[in-house]
Formats: structure tokens, sequence, C-alpha cells
């Protein structure tokens, strides 16, 4: 349990609490119960380390007013617009035997223990907080939510798990789903073996020496073609008989 201290602080007005803001304090209220409302002012370093929790607005502090010790919530918190700093918190008393309603974070536990997320299968948390209806004396600082076991297809209700005694969700009219373990979105292809690639890159390479074969043997048969029409005309040029010129007449 957290413990936090506090003073009394007197005045109200917005240049007081500009003041103590300067001052590193934060104003605040402490209320219900059969207490009266107290004003008061905490130190904005102490708080720090509460506020930094996840389970901040459901953690238990023992807050201490002038001496006096009482088990407080804080339950809600206001933040500059610009700087997001703390300017004002307001602490509810718990009263034994009271019943409280708070919004409960949930833990997931043993992912390394859960088939389905070992095969790749993805953890869909469909509510990270939950509403419990809790009593003044059992608060839980989070809710406890065990994978182990858990496949592909498997949905997680609110009745599988584990609460503490007397605290009960605010939604009674069904078993929600807290979370799912759902199959991956992204299915890889498989690799080709090594020998195959190798045996396509051997493929390829045949089939263009073939190729640059049949283009040499064509331009080798075009010369051919030309120098065979060459050596006919030159032929036929020798065959031709010479013209006798016609004889004289004496």
């Amino acid at each position: 349990m957290s413990s936090l201290k506090a003073t009394k602080r007197e005045s109200l007005s917005s240049g007081s609490n500009s003041k103590l803001r300067a001052n590193g304090l934060i104003p605040a209220i402490l209320y219900g119960g059969k207490d009266p409302n107290q004003n008061i002012s905490v130190s904005k370093k102490d708080f720090s380390t509460i506020i930094n929790s996840e389970t901040f607005l459901s953690r238990v502090i023992e807050l201490e007013v002038d001496g006096k010790k009482e088990k407080v919530i804080p339950r809600d918190v206001a933040f500059h617009v610009v700087s997001e700093e703390p300017i004002h918190i307001d602490f509810m008393r718990i009263v034994s035997g009271k019943k409280i309603v708070l919004e409960i974070p949930v833990k997931f536990i043993n992912h390394p223990d859960s088939p389905g997320l070992k095969r790749g299968g993805v953890l869909n948390i469909v509510r990270r907080k939950v509403e419990l209806t809790c009593p003044a004396e059992t608060i839980p600082d989070e809710i406890i939510v065990d994978l182990s076991g858990t496949d592909i297809g498997t949905s997680i209700k609110i009745s599988s798990v584990k609460l503490p005694e007397s605290v009960i969700p605010t939604i009674t009219d069904r078993d929600f789903v807290v979370a799912t373990v759902a199959a991956p979105t992204v299915i890889k292809e498989p690799e080709k073996p090594v020998e195959e690639t190798s045996a396509e890159g051997v493929e390829g390479e045949v089939a263009a020496e073939g190729t640059e074969a049949v283009g040499k043997d064509g331009e080798g048969s075009k010369k051919d073609e030309k120098a065979k029409d060459g050596a006919t005309e030159k032929k036929s040029e020798e065959k031709k008989p010479s013209e006798k010129k016609p004889a004289e007449k004496k």
C-alpha cells in the first residue's frame, strides 16, 4: 500500500492555488464517509510516483492529514491543458463495510505456457480493464489472467478468471470475453529448397547457351548462302560463250 502525506489548506481562491502549485504542491479534496469534506494539498514529487502507475485510480492509498491516517482511493485527477501536469485531485475515503465500483486493470501471465501463442497465435485483448463491485476491505490491484494451456481459438471469459471473494463484475447479464487467442493474420510462404533453386539456375544457363548457339548458326548459314550465291554468279560468267564478230567484207 502506498502512503502519502497531505496538509490542510484554508484558502480556496485561485490565487492561493496557483501559489501552491508554484511551490510544488497540488490542491486536492478529501470526501466520503461521515467526516466532512477537507481541502488539502499534497506534494507533486511524492504524488508523481503514484500517478504514473497503471493501477493509479484503483489503488488504495494511506493518506496522512495532520497526523491522522486514512485509507483513500483517487477518484479523479484534473490536468493542465498545456503542460499536462496534475492541477487538482479528488480523494475518496474508504469506509469499512461499504462497496465501491472500480475499473481494475487486467494483467496476463504465463505467455510462454500458451500452446497457441507458441504456434504463432496472437493475444487479442478485448478488455484491458474490468469494472468490478468491490468491498472496501478487498480491493484488488489487478485482475490476473493465466494463459497456460490456451490454444488458438480460445476465448477467455470472465467466468474463468479467479476474482477475490465478494468481488463481482458490474456486468451480470452475460459471461463477457476478456481476451482471445487468435490465429496469426500473416501466413509466410514456405521457402524453396536449395536443390530446386540450383536446378532452375542450371536449366536457365542451358537454355541461354542453346539460344546463343542458334544465333551463331543462323549468322553462319547466312554467310554461307551469300558465298554460294557469289560462286554461282562467277561460274555463270565463265560458261557464257563469247560473241563472234562478223567477218569483214573484202
